[in-house]
């Protein structure tokens, strides 16, 4: 497998896997955007706000899929 960045700081390499398969696998995990963790690998004191938006988004989404499971209860 071999890489390079995409932000063009030229940056990349290569690396040998004993399967195609497992390279695929290893391209995936690291060809993917960090969006979904923004929050959950932020350093604690610099980006408390940021942790702290992300613990109420989740919050509310846990409250969402409770009330959405009582109104199919009751049809």
């Amino acid at each position: 497998m071999r890489w390079q960045c995409a932000r063009g700081c030229d940056a990349g390499g290569s690396k040998r896997y004993p399967t195609a398969e497992e390279a695929k696998r290893y391209a995936r995990a690291l060809d993917r955007e960090d969006r979904e963790d923004l929050g959950r690998r932020a350093p604690l004191v610099g980006l408390f706000p940021l942790r702290l938006m992300r613990a109420l988004r989740i919050r509310r989404e846990e409250k969402s899929e409770a009330g959405s499971g009582a109104e199919r209860r009751s049809h």
